[in-house]
């Protein structure tokens, strides 16, 4: 077998385990320097969920500042708040703690702190240089992966969001706590679960000239995790095996889409989420039987999701031939969807159906995704999947 060239970049140093969050506090201390910007959200403040790992920070001498007015899809004035606290407390590091919203402020945070680099140069990829502070990122929700991405998304105005993909993003160290996903309510671990699926479908998948083998395995190990736990997880949400397994299924999910990107399923959630305010999960979920039904048209594609097929439905039967697997699997992922609790149609999130024309519009807008699916998609294309997930 022959692989194109690829380049695989990922977190240097990833931690997991049952209060790793609040054990790893001296070394988080160590690397992060005397002045600590610490950056989350009020919802998880409120819950003190953030109280153990201060709490040990603060032990070791170091001094925190805490920023804790991320949003969900956070806003460049966020931003560029979450910048003024770091330049104003003199930031030696920096820690975003909390879901994909937190650990995307916290990298461009990080980022322009130790770089003053203009961020309008840096949208794109590999247009950010660096360097960056010394940077931990603890995320709170199993679906991300942004721990382990090279990824930032930002909303810019109204409705349009903007990225910044450079490996100088990635973070110091990345920790994985069950325990601080414990207390997600059933229907945030049922959204942001699919969302670490699409990630390891879309990597596999992805027509990027990046897509390689470690992608490919690492889309495998995560889809067995994530579809072997969600159910228990969304349903028992106690369980702290059942916990890990999804936290460790998002974060392989995310290194696999981080170095084989993802495509059409995000880019027509982005106009879900952007307009909508839907979260991003649940924006993924809603299009991906869809997306997943136009692109199995591509018989290579076809072939791929029937590879995958048997590590998310490993009762599955392989022998129908991959057309007839491939449209179980597709039919499956749907069942399984509603299964854990997730809204099934546009209409059901109060999208009203004239919204689907601009929908398709403001997709057509997300080159970067478009680029890596295996079917190519037009505005009418896009049109059309809409009106069928409405």
């Amino acid at each position: 077998m022959s692989f194109n060239n690829f380049t695989f970049n990922t977190t240097s140093e990833i931690r997991f385990g049952s209060g790793m969050s609040k054990t790893c506090a001296e070394e988080i201390s160590k690397k992060l320097g005397p002045n600590i910007l610490f950056i989350t959200d009020k919802d998880l403040m409120s819950l003190k969920l953030t109280e153990p790992t201060l709490n040990e920070l603060k032990k070791s001498s170091s001094i925190v500042e805490i920023f804790q007015d991320v949003e969900a899809d956070p806003s460049i004035k966020t931003l560029f708040n979450a910048i003024a606290v770091g330049k104003k407390m003199n930031a030696t590091g920096v820690i975003g703690f909390g879901g994909g919203s937190s650990m995307d402020v916290a990298k461009l945070t990080s980022l322009i702190l130790g770089s003053e680099e203009d961020l309008e140069e840096a949208w794109g990829v590999s247009n950010a240089k660096g360097p960056r502070l010394p940077l931990v990122l603890i995320p709170t929700t199993a679906g991300t992966g942004s721990e382990v991405t090279p990824i930032s998304i930002i909303t810019v105005g109204e409705e349009e969001k903007k990225g910044v993909s450079s490996a100088i993003i990635l973070p110091d160290i990345a920790i994985l706590d069950p325990d601080l996903t414990i207390g997600l309510p059933t229907h945030t671990t049922a959204a942001t679960g699919i969302d670490a699926m699409v990630h390891a479908i879309e990597g596999y998948t992805s027509a990027n000239k990046n897509n390689n083998p470690i992608s490919k395995m690492l889309a495998i190990e995560a889809l067995k995790l994530l579809s072997g736990s969600i159910e228990k997880a969304v349903f028992d949400g106690s369980n702290i095996e059942a916990r890990g397994n999804m936290l460790i299924g998002a974060m392989l999910a995310g290194k696999s889409f981080a170095n084989s990107p993802v495509a059409a399923v995000h880019a027509l959630a982005y106009p879900i989420g952007g307009t909508f305010h839907v979260s991003h999960g649940l924006s993924n979920s809603l299009v991906l039987p869809y997306v997943l039904r136009f692109n199995s048209a591509d018989s290579k594609t076809t072939k791929n999701y029937a590879e995958l097929a048997p590590f998310v439905f490993p009762d599955i039967n392989i022998e129908q031939g991959s057309q007839a697997v491939c449209k179980e699997f597709i039919d499956r992922l749907e069942i399984l969807s509603e299964k854990i609790g997730l809204p099934q149609k546009l209409r059901e999130v109060n999208i009203p159906k004239e919204a689907c024309k601009k929908m398709a519009s403001d997709a057509m807008k997300q080159t970067r995704l478009l680029v890596n699916n295996p079917r190519e998609v037009t505005e009418n294309d896009a049109l059309n999947i809409y009106e069928s997930a409405w």
